[in-house]
Order: C-alpha cells, then sequence, then structure tokens
C-alpha cells in the first residue's frame, strides 16, 4: 500500500480532522490517489466530505468488525482520487467490543492491507484520545502526523503522544516514524501564536512543517457545506496554506525517498 499517515493528537479541536481532508484533497488535486479513513466516532471527516454518517451502510467500524472487505466501504468523493472509508454510529462502542477480541490492536493494518497499491497516499483521522481506536492507527501507519494549534497549553500532551508513538513502535510497530508537526490556527495577530510557533520550533526542531494553517472562517465553513476548503473557497487563506502544505509534504516525502535510495545502494 502507499505511503499511511496517522493524523493524531488526543487534545481536541486542534484541527486534525480539517488537516486530513484538505491535505488529503490537495494531495489528489496534484494528480495522488488518496484514501482518508475516518476513525473518529464523532464522523467529522465523512461529514466534512459530504456524507451523512446516519446514512452510511458500511463503516470503518465493519473493517475492524472483519466483516467485510476494505474495497467494500470505499466511497468515492467529489475531488477526483480522494476517497473515504467513512465512520458510522456504531463506531461510538467500538473500543468497548475491540477490548475482548484477539489481535485487537492490529485489526485496521490488517483490513488495509488488502487495499495493495491502490493509493499513494492512506490518510487516518483518529479520535481525540489514545485508546484502541488511535492505537489501531499508528499500528497499521508508517509515521505520525501531528496537528499542534498555536495557543496556550499547545505543548501540553505532546509528551504522553510521544510516548504512545514510542511503546506502539516497541511492541506493535517497529518502524513507526514521527512525519512531523504542523502548526494549525495560527493568528498573526497576537504574540501568543508567534509564541508558540517559535517555541515549538526551538523544541521540535526539523520536525515542524514551515507552512503554518492560519485561524480561517472559510476552513470553519467549509464542513458545513460537505467540502474541503480547495471546492469552497480556493481562493482563502485557509485555501493557499493546505496547497502549500501538500506541496511541503510531498517534498519531503520525495527528499526521504531519496536518502532511503542512497542508503540501500552504500548498504549494497
Amino acid at each position: 500500500m502507499g505511503d499511511t499517515i496517522a493524523c493524531a493528537n488526543q487534545k481536541g479541536g486542534v484541527g486534525k480532522t480539517t488537516t486530513v481532508v484538505n491535505l488529503g484533497a490537495y494531495l489528489a488535486l496534484a494528480g495522488q490517489r488518496v484514501l482518508v479513513v475516518d476513525l473518529d466516532p464523532q464522523g467529522n471527516a465523512t461529514s466534512g466530505l459530504g456524507l451523512d454518517r446516519a446514512d452510511v451502510r458500511r463503516s470503518v467500524y465493519d473493517l475492524l468488525a472483519e466483516t467485510v472487505d476494505a474495497a467494500d466501504v470505499i466511497i468515492h468523493t467529489r475531488v477526483p482520487r480522494l476517497d473515504l472509508i467513512p465512520a458510522s454510529l456504531a463506531l461510538a462502542g467500538a473500543e468497548v467490543e475491540l477490548a475482548a477480541l484477539p489481535q485487537r490492536e492490529q485489526r485496521l493494518a490488517r483490513a488495509l492491507g488488502q487495499l495493495a497499491e491502490a493509493y499513494d497516499h492512506v490518510l487516518i483521522d483518529c479520535p481525540p484520545s489514545l485508546g484502541l481506536l488511535t492505537v489501531n492507527a499508528l499500528t497499521a501507519a508508517r509515521a505520525v502526523l501531528i496537528p499542534l494549534q498555536c495557543e496556550y497549553y499547545a505543548l501540553e500532551g505532546l509528551s504522553q503522544l510521544i510516548a504512545t508513538i514510542n511503546l506502539v513502535r516497541d511492541h506493535l510497530n517497529p518502524d513507526l516514524a514521527i512525519q512531523g508537526v504542523v502548526l494549525t490556527m495560527f493568528d498573526s495577530r497576537t504574540n501568543l501564536s508567534a509564541e508558540v510557533r517559535d517555541e515549538a520550533r526551538r523544541h521540535l526542531a526539523g520536525s515542524v512543517f514551515r507552512t503554518v494553517i492560519p485561524r480561517s472562517v472559510r476552513l470553519s465553513e467549509a464542513p458545513s457545506y460537505g467540502l474541503p476548503i480547495a471546492l469552497y473557497r480556493a481562493d482563502s487563506k485557509g485555501a493557499t496554506a493546505y496547497r502549500e502544505l501538500a506541496d511541503e509534504y510531498l517534498a519531503r516525502n520525495a527528499a526521504a525517498q531519496q536518502r532511503a535510495a542512497l542508503l540501500s545502494q552504500v548498504a549494497l
């Protein structure tokens, strides 16, 4: 399968879903084959891409229960080359149901493995917790993308997320890496946003993407129309930021692939 990324942060309201939906849309518009997996029981990625959770017949819940194949759950969105595995209302009780099942942490990884080379990028929208659903995402992913809001206490809790990533790496997914940190909800009018940005870059060094996502009314409005910002207001500041983030994301991946190729040649 293509590059699988879990978008995770146990804090709610930091821009996980906004980042998954809009990064996915711009990657697709750049010619990439993209799959969004909505693993959040709130189902915001599902509604943000134009679906009503109440109308969803098959969802990621059915994948975790292993009652359907991944290909049978995929829904095409209004963005060419952008597909979705939706959430449903049943996902709310999934963690309790999964707790008693064998290999409960690896069910999403097995399900997505059925898709082989169908996609260039798989973006998993995680719930705002470090429970069993997020662990499934981290086990299935190659790396973690961490949205970090430019607000007070932003860095608090990040150490807990990194500790969870390390546990998953030690016991379930030894190749799991941190793809990077995306600064979100940046307000250029406040000193606080600038301070959080500078502190994050100082402490996390090269892990922080150069592109910063601004606080934007248009980004907040777009989900109510079931559209990514690229289709809602492509001329807005938020649209420009996510388009630039997609470009930077692709450039980082290309550079990483080049490094890996060079290292493999040296090893030979």
